[in-house]
């Protein structure tokens, strides 16, 4: 496929060194030819992010150099992903728009950063991504490009170039020999991290069609492929964090890893969702994230012992903040802190054990405990107590109830003179 090539303005013909997200994908791929026709040459320095893609990663660096790039890095950014966004946003107990958990907008933040820190140590003049313009993914790494380097020339070719699609992309994969792991008709847009793994596209572009769970799942099985027979687990927190699965003490990227195989293999995790996204349209996809579904569940049900219902209630307006923040890419925002420092606040008693039972699909609490619970059985009991007045209730009520009396009251008053 012929592209034509584009006019340099004088800023960017001293564009000479070039970093850019890579991946290895579709976009990725084709870019580096791309930035070397059309920047003059550049060097091109690919930087892959170990977010927990596992074997997306093979081959990488030969495939980036065949394709023209000078040298590829390889960041393990896996704990850095769990501890400094993974367990806030947990914590935070943000959901985008009730299904989405997040698991694209957390990790671009993270990457974005680490662009950065390699961009300065190679003296690079600008940094160039994959996303297109029409996703949120731009709108994520850019704002944090922006946080560590406001002055950094930013290169997003689906911006500017006159490819228009993915097919257009295979074509010119093809006439530049870029090797591909994918058809015409497997061509999903993917995006996979130790979280979760997405897919759009195709045949999901139309809301009315049913996902082919059987074609497209690749962290688990549908509902209607899991076992029989339920399985249980037992997670244990301490303020707000999971620390250990059925006992075992483990890290973050252990502990999700694990939950990815008990809940894919029972079937849970499964999102199908249109969702209003950052720049104006909606979207439609197929979420697969098996264990931050179960760490989301438990921990919700830890907070439902620990947190007091004024606290309770307020963070759930904040996780919906919290969740809309990490959406659009505003991570590196005073905002986002002081909604984590709220959050860190609100975990100092969020310790203990959740039990749940994962079948077909579903995740059912079965039992809780805290040594900070506020769940008291003898005041709660239904049964004789002697900590309890039910009479005290009377007087409450008609407090409790008084601007209802008083509104009443002028209501008749006033009809009566009507």
């Amino acid at each position: 496929m012929e592209i034509q090539k584009r006019w340099l303005t004088d800023m960017e013909k001293k564009i000479k060194k070039v970093v850019l997200a890579y991946s290895g994908g579709l976009d990725t791929s084709i870019i580096i030819p791309w930035l070397k026709e059309n920047y003059d040459n550049c060097e091109v320095i690919a930087v892959a992010a170990d977010v927990g893609q596992g074997a997306e990663l093979d081959g990488l660096e030969e495939k980036a150099k065949k394709t023209g790039a000078s040298k590829l890095y390889i960041a393990d950014l896996k704990k850095q992903l769990v501890e400094d966004y993974i367990w806030p946003t947990l914590k935070a107990g943000a959901v985008y728009e009730g299904k989405y958990l997040l698991g694209t907008s957390f990790a671009r933040p993270v990457i974005a950063k680490r662009l950065v820190e390699i961009a300065k140590a190679e003296g690079a003049d600008a940094i160039a991504h994959g996303a297109t313009g029409k996703g949120n993914d731009q709108v994520r790494f850019e704002l944090a490009i922006k946080a560590f380097a406001p002055d950094m020339k930013i290169i997003a070719p689906w911006r500017i170039w006159k490819i228009k699609s993915r097919d257009e992309e295979i074509d010119y994969a093809e006439a530049h020999d870029v090797p591909l792991n994918i058809t015409r008709e497997t061509n999903y847009s993917k995006d996979k991290n130790l979280w979760h793994l997405s897919h759009e596209g195709l045949d999901l572009e139309n809301p009315a069609n049913e996902p082919d769970y059987d074609k497209i799942l690749e962290l688990g099985v549908s509902p209607e492929k899991a076992p029989d027979r339920p399985a249980y687990l037992t997670l244990s927190f301490e303020k707000g964090i999971p620390v250990k699965l059925n006992g075992e003490k483990l890290c973050g990227v252990d502990l999700i890893a694990r939950l990815n195989q008990i809940g894919g293999a029972n079937g849970v995790g499964i999102a199908d969702l249109v969702e209003n996204r950052l720049v104006g349209m909606k979207s439609r996809g197929v979420y697969e994230t098996p264990g931050g579904s179960i760490l989301y569940r438990a921990h919700q049900k830890l907070e439902e012992l620990c947190l007091d219902r004024d606290t309770c209630h307020y963070k759930q307006g904040a996780a919906e903040k919290f969740a809309e923040l990490v959406y659009d890419g505003k991570w590196f925002t005073p905002l986002r802190e002081a909604l984590s420092a709220f959050v860190d606040s609100t975990q100092e008693n969020v310790t203990g054990d959740v039990k749940l039972k994962l079948y077909k699909g579903n995740i059912i609490d079965a039992g809780a405990k805290s040594p900070y619970s506020l769940y008291d059985e003898e005041i709660a009991t239904f049964s004789a107590d002697h900590v309890y007045n039910q009479a005290d209730a009377d007087g409450f009520i008609n407090l409790f109830g008084l601007p209802i009396t008083v509104q009443a009251i002028k209501k008749l008053k006033a009809g009566k003179k009507a």
